[in-house]
C-alpha cells in the first residue's frame, strides 16, 4: 500500500542509509518529529543541526521510519534499544552481527525483532517505507504483529494548532445537557469517555469497560478489539488515540481473514 500520510503529534525512528561511495552501505538510526526536515539537516552537516557521526558523509537517504508512538519518551528509548541491540535487556537473546551481514541488513533483522516484544508489540505502530528501492519483505516468522501496518509513501508530521490544543485541554461545551451512558455498563460516563473510531457509530464507553472487553488471556495492555455496538475491528492505541486528540488519518480494520489465507498459501509454497 503506497499513501502520503499528514499526521499530528508525529513521532518516528527513521534508518538512514549512506549513498557515498567513500562510506557506502553505512546507517544511521535517530528519533524526529519532523522526518523531512531532518533528513534535510542530516545532508547540510552539523551546522545545519544534523548529526556528528553523518556529517560530510552524505548523500544520505533516509529509507524508513517507524511511527506511531505515544509519545518522545517512547519513541526515544525504541531508538536507543535498536542503536545498542546487544546491551538492550530486551534483546539480549537476539543473534549478534554475522561476519559477512550487512550493517544494513543487521538493522532490519534487530527492528523484525523489536516489533515483536514488549512493550513495543503492543504500541499502534506503523512500519513506513520511504525509499522503495530498499524495501525488504520480512520473513513469514518474523512479521510484525497484525496490528502494525506496512505502508510506503512519503509522511507529512503536522503540529497541533494552538485551537485544538486548547479543545483537547478543555471539556466540550457544544452541548453541555448532553449525558453520555456507558454502551458496555451503561452507567453515566463523567471523564475519559472512549468513543469509536468509526464517525457512523455512536458508541461511547468507560475506559476501563473497554480495556476489559478488549483484553485478551495474557494481556497486560489492550492491543486490538471489536467495538461493541459496530461491530468494527479497532486498535487499542488509534481508540486512545482519539481520547487525547490524535490518532491516524485512516481507519484501521484487521482483516484476519485475508491474513490468514495469505499464511496459508505461503504455507503450502
Amino acid at each position: 500500500m503506497t499513501e502520503e500520510a499528514v499526521i499530528e503529534n508525529f513521532h518516528g525512528v527513521y534508518l538512514l542509509y549512506c549513498k557515498n561511495p567513500k562510506y557506502l552501505g553505512r546507517t544511521y538510526i535517530g528519533y524526529t518529529v519532523n522526518p523531512n526536515r531532518r533528513i534535510k539537516q542530516h545532508n547540510k552537516g552539523t551546522q545545519a543541526g544534523g548529526a556528528r557521526r553523518t556529517s560530510k558523509k552524505g548523500p544520505w537517504t533516509m529509507v524508513m521510519i517507524i511511527h506511531g508512538f505515544p509519545n518522545d519518551i517512547a519513541a526515544l528509548r525504541f531508538e536507543w534499544a535498536w542503536q545498542h541491540p546487544t546491551i538492550s535487556r530486551r534483546l539480549n537473546k537476539v543473534q549478534r552481527k554475522k561476519p559477512r551481514e550487512k550493517v544494513f541488513d543487521y538493522c532490519l533483522r534487530i527492528l523484525s525483532e523489536m516489533l515483536r516484544v514488549g512493550p513495543w508489540n503492543r504500541l499502534p505502530l506503523t512500519v513506513r517505507w520511504l525509499d522503495e528501492s530498499f524495501k525488504q519483505n520480512f520473513a513469514l516468522e518474523r512479521r510484525p504483529p497484525l496490528h502494525m501496518p506496512i505502508v510506503e509513501g512519503t509522511v507529512i508530521s503536522k503540529k497541533l494548532s494552538k485551537s485544538k490544543k486548547t479543545q483537547l485541554s478543555q471539556p466540550s461545551q457544544a452541548n453541555p445537557e448532553r449525558i453520555n451512558i456507558c454502551s458496555i455498563c451503561y452507567e453515566i460516563i463523567v471523564k475519559n469517555k472512549l468513543e469509536c473510531i468509526n464517525n457512523d457509530c455512536s458508541m461511547t464507553a468507560h475506559l476501563i469497560c473497554l480495556s476489559k472487553l478488549f483484553l485478551k488471556p495474557g494481556e497486560f495492555v489492550p492491543i486490538v478489539g471489536k467495538c461493541p455496538k459496530c461491530d468494527g475491528e479497532f486498535l487499542w492505541g488509534d481508540l486512545i488515540g482519539k481520547l487525547k486528540g490524535f490518532y491516524r488519518n485512516e481507519m484501521i480494520t484487521i482483516k484476519t481473514t485475508e491474513i490468514d489465507e495469505e499464511l496459508s498459501d505461503s504455507d503450502e509454497n
